[in-house]
């Protein structure tokens, strides 16, 4: 079963909560940061991404980057920016986008449920990505940012989850992108040991939705100090790490699309003729087409959109990998036809969040920048987690999960 545990959280003040707030590191570049930056010396930026304090041509391995954010978070902490709870608490932590609300429970996980495969996987790391956040623990000695996790949904958590968020919340703003975050702070010994039990009866396994690095970090991390520890118990607190736990039912999976550079060497007509060996194809002209249902692609070539559907025998829906359109697309367009092997290595191919917008894929293409781009249907929760469960790995870029959890409302301390 897996574990749930409550920890003396740092998080802001108050009045600072909304200001110091930021979006995770990876889902901006230095440029953006930095410019995210300005006129906010409280921005968690400073600590996750500490290069916006640095000369732009600096190498973001560098040993400097990841002292910069560590003597940046031990400032805010100095001077009470951030301040420790006094006791363990758990959190309860709400998103509003677009009308829609999540609510999530800030805990601890295991690291040891993450070596048990009690907390499911569906991606693979890059070693240099993972290395990178090991460094970030191991110089700053905090978990700065959160794993996104899903559970299985569970009627009683719900009730108390629900309980809770009807009290007045510790933080509550909206961040300049339009999206809502409310937390509220659980601190009654009763209500944390009944949340703590019910994990540890009846929530057999959690699946990490967004963080696989910052997982894999904190685990390999964990494994580190304990192999240093002579006197290692287990109930040291780089045992586990920070996690926001979702309830299944309440997460949405957008649409996470590709553009490729060019043809492999084909016309457009000789590249639309390749495609009807596998697609039914309708041509829509200007008018945006976006996929209803699996198997269905929208393709935008040439100023002109298109839809692609798969006939029957070109995926395989008893295979949670094969039905998955990401791998259509990959055995019946990027391999065969545009000679794209290896999507975490090829130049030619690049991926956009859903997020952006599907007019994002005719910027990319009108621009000159690339030449087509494919719009696929999103990836189920039921999809992700049978993958999960089946011990299968999800092609690269396949989920994208909004909103995007802010770094810097709790974070967790390795050494307490």
């Amino acid at each position: 079963m897996a574990v749930l545990k409550a920890f003396r959280g740092f998080r802001p003040r108050k009045e600072l909560a909304a200001r110091i707030a930021s979006r995770p590191y990876d889902v901006l570049n230095s440029e953006e940061a930095r410019e995210e930056v300005k006129g906010n010396p409280y921005s968690f930026l400073h600590v996750v991404k500490p290069e916006v304090d640095l000369p732009p041509e600096t190498d973001l391995y560098a040993d400097m980057v990841y002292a910069t954010g560590k003597a940046n978070l031990e400032k805010m902490i100095s001077e009470g920016i951030l301040f420790q709870d006094e006791a363990p608490c758990l959190y309860v932590y709400a998103q509003t986008m677009d009308g829609k609300t999540q609510y999530g429970l800030v805990g601890c996980a295991s690291v040891q449920d993450y070596l048990d495969n009690v907390i499911r996987k569906h991606e693979l790391t890059r070693p240099d990505k993972e290395e990178d956040r090991k460094q970030h623990v191991r110089v700053s000695g905090f978990h700065a940012e959160p794993v996104f996790f899903a559970y299985p949904d569970h009627q009683e958590i719900d009730e108390i989850v629900s309980h809770v968020a009807g009290q007045h919340p510790e933080y509550d703003f909206v961040a300049a992108d339009g999206i809502g975050h409310r937390l509220w702070v659980i601190c009654e010994p009763e209500r944390i040991a009944r949340l703590e039990s019910i994990f540890a009866s009846d929530i057999p396994v959690t699946y990490v939705a967004d963080g696989h690095h910052r997982s894999a970090a904190a685990a390999g991390v964990g494994i580190e100090r304990r192999q240093g520890n002579p006197g290692h118990t287990g109930d040291e607190e780089y045992n586990y790490f920070l996690a926001v736990h979702f309830p299944a039912d309440q997460l949405t999976i957008i649409d996470y699309n590709r553009v490729v550079k060019d043809l492999n060497g084909m016309s457009d007509e000789q590249f639309l003729s390749k495609l009807q060996e596998a697609f039914d194809i309708e041509k829509r002209g200007k008018e945006i087409h976006k996929p209803g249902a699996l198997h269905n692609f929208g393709m935008y070539l040439s100023g002109t959109w298109y839809s692609l559907t798969a006939r029957d025998g070109t995926y395989d829906d008893n295979n949670p990998i094969g039905q998955l359109d990401v791998t259509l697309l990959s055995e019946h367009i990027l391999t065969p036809l545009l000679g794209i092997t290896d999507l975490r290595k090829s130049k030619r191919i690049d991926f956009v969040g859903g997020i952006r917008g599907l007019k994002e894929l005719e910027r990319r293409v009108d621009s000159g920048e690339m030449k087509v781009a494919f719009a696929l249907y999103p990836v189920s929760m039921e999809q992700l987690m049978e993958i999960a469960d089946t011990n299968h790995i999800m092609p690269p870029k396949t989920t994208w999960f909004e909103p995007k959890l802010r770094s810097g409302l709790v974070i967790h301390k390795l050494g307490d």
